[in-house]
């Protein structure tokens, strides 16, 4: 508390300080920032197997990205060149109104293919991709 010397008044300053009060809380929240991401990379998980996940019906108005054992691409039904597969990604994203790519991968394509696809995706600011599968068959 101070005095206030304005106006002629002495006498203390019934006002909370609230400098010190907003420091903590923006350390607090520093923290909470930078460990929140730790929490959870760090355990071992055997996720469950799903019969079933939710059915998506494949539309021609929608973005879909198919990638056969070869390497070839297709967007949609047309074949596209590695070179100008993000652009036309993108130029479908306007004109479709969406932002969601449906990229399907061959089982025998190598993961690795996969994961570079979708990193590259993802640099070039395509956060929504959902992979398509198949439902297991049931014996």
């Amino acid at each position: 508390m101070g005095m206030n010397t304005s106006r002629g008044k002495k006498g203390p300053v019934s006002d909370i300080n609230v400098t010190p009060l907003v420091d903590v809380m923006l350390v607090l929240l520093v923290i909470f920032m930078v460990t929140a991401p730790m929490l959870f990379s760090g355990i071992d998980l055997k996720l469950p197997k799903t019969q079933k996940v939710n059915n998506v019906g494949l539309k021609p108005e929608l973005v879909i990205l198919s990638i056969t054992e070869s390497e070839q691409f297709f967007l949609g039904k047309n074949m596209i060149s590695q070179r100008d597969l993000i652009p036309s990604i993108l130029k479908q994203f306007k004109t479709n109104h969406t932002d969601v790519v449906y990229l399907r991968a061959d089982y025998s394509l190598r993961y690795e293919k996969v994961a570079k696809l979708i990193a590259n995706l993802k640099k070039a600011g395509v956060s929504n991709i959902a992979l398509v599968t198949e439902v297991e068959k049931t014996k």
